[in-house]
């Protein structure tokens, strides 16, 4: 059975960009990079959160359709306090979709915001339950 997230793959059009966009951005580390007849990829790692990565492939001969459409839908990431990330992110230049978070369904706030290739990212601050 599934035990936990292990990465998310992520098309890109500059692999170097990319990697330092992750790094600069949210802290995560270059792990390994690797690069074959059809493609190149970089794994990143977050030191706090370990066994979970993001995979970036930048395609050298283009797969298809999959490259523009292959993009995963968003990445989400937990923050503690999401007013504290809008402002610290908005100084380090991200342009978020909204003014303000918005509520999720189970009444998290979430905010989306896109990357470096156009990919959908995402801040969420959990609802703190009283009841575990």
């Amino acid at each position: 059975m599934i035990k936990k997230v292990e990465h998310v793959a992520i098309i890109v059009k500059n692999i170097e960009k990319s990697i330092q966009y992750y790094s600069d951005m949210f802290g995560f580390t270059l792990r390994k990079t690797g690069k074959n007849s059809r493609r190149e990829m970089a794994f990143l790692k977050l030191d706090n959160h370990p066994g979970f990565e993001i995979e970036l492939i930048l395609d050298i001969i283009p797969q298809g359709d999959y490259a523009d459409k292959g993009i995963v839908n968003h990445l989400a990431f937990t923050v503690d306090n999401i007013q504290e990330a809008i402002q610290y992110y908005r100084g380090k230049g991200i342009v978020f979709h909204s003014v303000e978070p918005n509520n999720a369904f189970d009444g998290a706030k979430t905010i989306f915001f896109n990357g470096p290739n156009g990919e959908l990212l995402q801040f969420v601050e959990p609802v703190v339950s009283l009841h575990p």
